[in-house]
């Protein structure tokens, strides 16, 4: 298959490495130093090399921010049948865009962002696939993830944004609260040092991204009980309730079994 990969980041770079061997795959970015550190594919900084390459199937892998106006970008180009996929992590305006362009698609969201994950071993990872959309292009990333070995599964659109609500939603509002009142610490401990590391991690993101994370929709009732859980456990701790601080810490247990 002829497969065109928009953005020359980590995950285009990824996809372009992981696909290469087995298809014709080109690479496309606006900045051609970024397509240095890509190999075994054509590498594209115009849209009439887009053109010519006439691609089967497109991954959008631009930035969040760019994912819809990348893919506005490269219609004009592509032939008709060509099937359109993006890997982003937030849906906004994304099922909007696919009815409004009628063209084949297909949307997934691999699970494993480069700040945290090893590309390397995904044996643990996860992905989940879109129902909505065009199904060779459901299979083929089914099977490209299998490959992978990612565990998989298929949300809708609307499915997909409760689950990342929760998924994501909560561990970047309670990094982030972790961050909002660290001080420096000149000796810090291992638990420290642990959340110091993901909180870096998390504020390496893209700040676009992080926003549009914590404005889903659903995101506000998973802040709720983030505030009814902290509020509990702060009238535990004032009140010294030993009793009150085991049944806590048994339903976090259960909660982490």
């Amino acid at each position: 298959m002829k497969i065109l990969i928009l953005g020359a980041g980590k995950m285009g770079s990824f996809f372009c490495d992981v696909l290469s061997s087995d298809h014709e795959v080109a690479i496309f970015d606006i900045d051609p130093d970024r397509l240095k550190f890509t190999f075994g594919c054509y590498r594209f900084s115009s849209m009439d090399e887009v053109r010519d390459f006439e691609p089967q199937l497109v991954i959008n892998a631009a930035t969040v921010k760019y994912t819809i106006p990348a893919f506005e970008a490269v219609l004009p180009y592509i032939p008709q049948q060509c099937i359109l996929s993006d890997i982003a992590s937030v849906k906004t305006g994304l099922p909007e865009f696919y009815a409004k362009c009628g063209r084949p698609f297909a949307s997934s969201h691999p699970m494993f962002g480069p700040t945290f994950a090893s590309l390397s071993n995904l044996a643990n990872e996860n992905a989940i696939i879109i129902t909505e959309g065009d199904h060779l292009g459901r299979i083929f990333f089914r099977d490209l993830y299998s490959r992978l070995g990612l565990h998989i599964e298929e949300y809708s659109f609307d499915e997909h944004d409760t689950t990342i609500a929760y998924s994501l939603s909560i561990p970047f509002a309670s990094t982030l609260v972790f961050g909002a009142v660290m001080k420096h610490q000149s000796a810090p401990g291992t638990t420290f040092k642990r959340h110091m590391a993901i909180a870096k991690g998390l504020m390496s993101e893209d700040d676009y991204l992080l926003q549009e994370i914590l404005f889903n929709p659903n995101t506000p009732r998973q802040l709720e009980q983030i505030r009814e859980r902290l509020a509990e456990l702060q009238t535990i701790v004032t009140a010294r309730d030993a009793a009150g601080m085991k049944e806590f810490l048994d339903k976090v247990r259960e909660n982490l079994k």
